[in-house]
């Protein structure tokens, strides 16, 4: 896949084209957003903080895509990316979460990623450093003290085996030991220790169980006084016996968190949340209308505050997090939501305005579910052969079959309610059930063909009795 740098909008919508059947639409209107970034990056110094995003509102019935074309957009622009939903906060005063944890939030995903690419970019340091520990394990250094005879007489023999032209007797006690240590280095790169035993001093996770609550909208406060009691802690530790293939993978990871700059590291992920983030709210139109026509509050009194304090965070402001500062300007933020009961109108006319791409998504046709079930690179006809193929079993779906499902899908989501894609998963697992459970019992290899005949019998009945359907599908 090409870097991000040289995708245009249309190689953008191709890259999604090999995930995501159909909205077209959406893609472009994704695919231009993201393509704007990098124009904003490469604009002159003068103008640049001036450019905002084109936020982005994806109104369509669940199961068409919505979630998953942010998804991989994030992938795409290696970005960080969080999904939340707008149901899930209230505004400042009531119980639940407040909106700025969603910054918080991810910032805390893109520490976690700028920190696993340093740590894979210094893995060939780490590998050299875990194996002079492993050494370490298996031949100590040589202490500056008397009395080390039976260890010293143990290495002169050890030596003596690999330089028929090195005698033991005139080497010191320090050039015995390196000569040992090179012999098992050779021997730990041969692969010949892997199922040795050492024992390890492992680091234990947590130091404190307790939680740390703060007032409500002050969470912050609560993090910040749960990571003080962790650094006044000690570190735990305990000893343990693994084996050394096992030793290297606990010992790697320690290595390379060493290895990696923590200052460098926060401070590139800040700048990848406020140049690249990207914040999907899914589930928008459940927090529209918080009033109902003569003005009075509705039920849920705290939506239209959700909104509200949704305003700042899509405008731009700053947020404090554990690690600083955040400025949410350019960060892009896509709304999702069905729309069947509000329509976007009912959104406070403030942040209507801060979301001024929408884009309505097509619902789902019978050829659309064929092609999702055979086009992605992740089908879920694939992703069900891929699973037996781990049992010995290979597993195919005919064309006729596939189409079958397809028909199927369309129909129940036209008769009972619609759920997009999502059908697939439920007609398949239904379909499949019976074979998935007598591998590997009584079907431990071999070819298995679903064709037209076995969907209908596994099916048929079901789809047609309504009632069925309607529990089971």
């Amino acid at each position: 896949m090409k870097s991000l740098d040289s995708l245009t909008p249309s190689q953008i919508v191709s890259e999604l084209d090999k995930y995501i059947i159909g909205q077209t639409n959406a893609k472009k209107a994704v695919a231009i957003a993201l393509r704007n970034r990098w124009r904003r990056m490469k604009s002159d110094d003068s103008i640049r903080d001036d450019i905002m995003p084109n936020n982005i509102i994806l109104i369509g019935p669940t199961g068409v895509g919505k979630t998953e074309i942010a998804r991989r957009l994030a992938k795409l622009a290696k970005a960080p990316f969080i999904k939340v939903e707008a149901t899930k906060y209230t505004e400042v005063g009531y119980v639940g979460r407040d909106v700025e944890s969603i910054i918080r939030d991810l910032t805390d995903l893109s520490i976690t990623m700028v920190k696993t690419e340093m740590q894979e970019r210094v893995k060939d340091k780490a590998a050299e450093n875990v194996e002079e520990r492993i050494l370490d394990l298996l031949i100590p250094p040589l202490k500056k003290t008397t009395g080390f005879a039976g260890s010293t007489s143990q290495n002169r023999l050890n030596a003596a085996n690999t330089d028929s032209g090195f005698d033991p007797n005139q080497a010191t006690d320090e050039e015995l030991n390196e000569r040992t240590r090179e012999k098992f280095r050779e021997k730990l790169r041969n692969g010949d220790l892997e199922e040795r035993m050492v024992e390890l001093d492992v680091r234990q996770g947590g130091t404190t169980n307790m939680q740390i609550f703060g007032p409500a909208g002050m969470e912050e406060l609560g993090m910040n006084i749960q990571d003080m009691l962790g650094n006044l802690a000690p570190k735990k530790t305990k000893k343990k016996s693994v084996k050394i293939k096992d030793a290297r993978t606990l010992l790697l990871a320690e290595e390379a968190e060493k290895l990696v700059d923590q200052e460098a590291a926060v401070q590139e992920a800040l700048e990848r949340v406020q140049t690249s983030g990207i914040v999907f709210i899914d589930e928008i139109d459940k927090v529209a209308g918080g009033t109902s026509g003569n003005g009075q509050g509705g039920p849920d009194v705290s939506r239209q505050g959700v909104q509200r304090d949704l305003l700042p965070i899509v405008e731009g402001s700053s947020v404090s997090t554990k690690y600083g500062m955040v400025k949410t300007d350019h960060i892009l933020f896509v709304a999702s939501g069905a729309f069947h009961v509000s329509k976007p109108s009912d959104l406070i006319p403030e942040l209507q305005g801060r979301f001024p791409i929408r884009v309505e998504m097509d619902s789902l046709n019978e050829e659309d579910f064929y092609n999702i079930l055979t086009v992605p690179k992740n089908a879920l006809t694939k992703q069900y052969e891929a699973m037996l193929a781990s049992e010995g079993v290979e597993l195919s779906f005919n064309d006729e079959a596939i189409r079958e499902v397809a028909k199927l899908a369309a129909e129940v989501n036209a008769s009972v309610e619609n759920i997009g894609a999502r059908r697939l998963h439920t007609i398949l697992s239904t379909i499949l059930e019976e074979l998935l459970f007598l591998v590997p019992d009584e079907i431990r290899e071999g070819k298995v063909l679903v064709d037209k005949a076995y969907v209908t019998k596994q099916i048929g009945e079901i789809v047609r009795n309504r009632d069925l359907s309607q529990y089971i599908l």
